[in-house]
């Protein structure tokens, strides 16, 4: 039997590693699962584990307040320390490009175990552009013994950098796998909850994220500028944005926007009732990675608040536009959708990002490697 560590600690790393961890826990007699987490993101993603009927053998609670990047990665690191001392790992999963991702691998090749990197490959070329996560990603992909590329573009990102093609196997992305999850009944929660809240979700939904690092300062206000227009120019349209804890970010939101009777300003939502909105919104506005790789499954045209992008599959088909920071083009492209009726901008393009099986993959390749 092998034992496999799967270490994650932020919400988008537990939804894309839920369909791994439940495909590998079919088969007992061959995989010992030893579910982690850092607790990067405490609440979140418990929250979410829990949504998938899932919990962590390990919590480590790594997070406290107004920590530096540094800091972060030390306490995770050493945390990370005691669990392979007191545990017998035979190979170790990590998924994406966080600080957990990162200690995770460093951890393990420390540990002369074997890393196995969900979601790898992805590059904007820019070590600032997402900022750490570039780096971070780019340090995993030396260390990981197999790497689960989503698309081909990754796998000739990684070939590029000198990685052996037998390490490389092109898998789609876990996320899809994910929103394959959801229930008519979990779809009838969620529609309830908005509901009991009072926020109309009909074909005139925009729903917006804001959260990167590299967009705090002045950014985010240039956002919020284009934001603003928007709300008071589409008055007949609902704009809903669940804010991130981060104060950087949540005092600016909410200082703006709240006074408008059509913006509703959400905690962070449960993963499903983010889905239900991505299902029935007419426009995304996000800087987030996650929701770039969902939103084309349900043919919702999105605009990506970043300058640079690691998934360039769906700007190349079409299905996103990069529009960064910068007010113009963030109100221009959004009127070119918000002018037309929902029906008239659903996208028919496929999903770039996979059709669903990729955690199935994963695990026949694994167990090849047993």
């Amino acid at each position: 039997m092998k034992n496999i560590l799967v270490v994650f600690g932020t919400r988008p790393e537990v939804i894309k590693l839920a369909p791994v961890i439940l495909e590998l826990k079919k088969y007992p007699q061959q995989y010992n699962v030893i579910v982690c987490n850092t607790e990067q993101q405490k609440e979140l993603s418990n929250q979410t584990l829990e949504y998938f009927g899932l919990k962590a053998d390990l919590n480590l609670d790594c997070m406290k307040p107004n920590q530096s990047l540094l800091e972060v990665q030390t306490r995770i690191l050493t945390a990370l320390n005691k669990v392979f001392t007191e545990h017998k790992v035979d190979a170790t999963i990590v998924q994406g490009d966080t600080m957990t991702v990162l200690c995770g691998a460093l951890a393990s090749f420390y540990n002369k175990v074997p890393v196995y990197h969900v979601e790898a490959g992805l590059r904007s070329y820019d070590i600032y552009e997402p900022f750490p996560e570039e780096v971070m990603r780019q340090m995993t992909s030396r260390v990981a013994e197999l790497n689960f590329a989503p698309t081909e573009k990754n796998r000739q990102a990684l070939l590029k950098e000198d990685i052996s093609d037998d390490k490389i196997f092109v898998v789609g992305n876990t996320v899809i796998d994910a929103l394959f999850c959801l229930s008519d009944e979990t779809m009838q929660n969620a529609s309830k909850y908005y509901e009991d809240l009072g926020i109309k979700v009909d074909d005139k939904l925009v729903l917006i994220t804001a959260h990167r690092r590299e967009n705090h300062g002045e950014r985010i206000d240039r956002i919020l500028d284009a934001i603003e227009y928007l709300v008071k120019k589409y008055s007949d349209h609902t704009f809903v944005i669940p804010v991130h804890p981060n104060p950087n970010v949540k005092d600016k939101i909410h200082g703006r926007l709240e006074k408008y009777s059509n913006v509703y300003l959400l905690k962070p939502l449960d993963y499903p009732y983010l889905v239900y909105l991505m299902k029935n919104a007419k426009l995304i506005l996000t800087d987030s990675g996650g929701i770039q790789e969902e939103a084309p499954s349900f043919g919702c045209p999105t605009l990506v608040m970043r300058y640079e992008t690691e998934r360039q599959e769906g700007i190349d088909a079409g299905v996103s536009i990069l529009v960064g920071a910068d007010y113009d083009k963030i109100v221009s492209e959004s009127e070119k959708v918000l002018s037309k009726t929902r029906e008239e901008t659903r996208l028919k393009s496929l999903n770039p990002y996979g059709d669903g099986t990729s955690a199935k993959q994963i695990e026949e390749i694994i167990k090849r490697q047993a």
